[in-house]
């Protein structure tokens, strides 16, 4: 079987914001566009998502959590998972965690790699922050790491993330085996 691939520093940068955005954009033209709130998402799907928008910013977390593990996390009240589609298929999603009743993290966002470039990403994060200043949180937090795609940081500074820590992790990628193992998953 195929050796374990090198783990990978990353340098981390935990943001928060103290109001809503201000900006406004349209939807991008001439694409079909559809967010929807994807209570009890089955697992699979939520793999699918999570590894087509995550595979190439090393997102591994969630992908080495058992059913049981995953499914706890998900069905949590107090997660929300919105999927967008483009042009009828899935395109990418958001998740945030309502930690209390003053904070909220945007714990994942991102777009699947055929939905790169068509200028929807940030208006994609604006309804993200739209949904999650609905609920009238006193804080939104969210984290990044150079990991991440390269304008991550740029982007939520952009719509009024600032900064509050930052520090180094260890990222270990996936091994050939759990690949496969997520391949019997699917």
């Amino acid at each position: 079987m195929g050796k374990t691939p090198a783990s990978l520093k990353a340098h981390i940068t935990r943001l928060e914001m103290t109001a809503p955005p201000k900006a406004s954009l349209p939807v991008p033209v001439n694409i079909q566009t559809a967010i929807m709130r994807a209570p009890g998402i089955p697992l699979p799907f939520y793999r699918y998502l999570y590894r087509q928008v995550g595979a190439r910013w090393q997102w591994v977390d969630r992908l080495r959590m058992s059913d049981e593990q995953l499914a706890e996390m998900l069905n949590d009240k107090r997660n929300n998972i919105s999927v967008l589609y483009v042009n009828g298929a899935p395109a990418g999603f958001y998740e945030y965690f309502c930690e209390d009743e003053d904070t909220i993290e945007l714990s994942h966002f991102g777009l699947i790699e055929h939905a790169l470039g068509l200028g929807i990403g940030k208006w994609f994060l604006l309804q993200a922050l739209y949904a999650i200043w609905s609920l009238n949180p006193k804080r939104v937090t969210t984290t990044t790491n150079n990991l991440d795609h390269p304008r991550a940081l740029q982007l939520y500074q952009m719509y009024g993330f600032s900064p509050v820590s930052t520090g180094t992790g260890i990222v270990r990628p996936l091994s050939d085996k759990e690949l496969l193992e997520l391949a019997r998953k699917s």
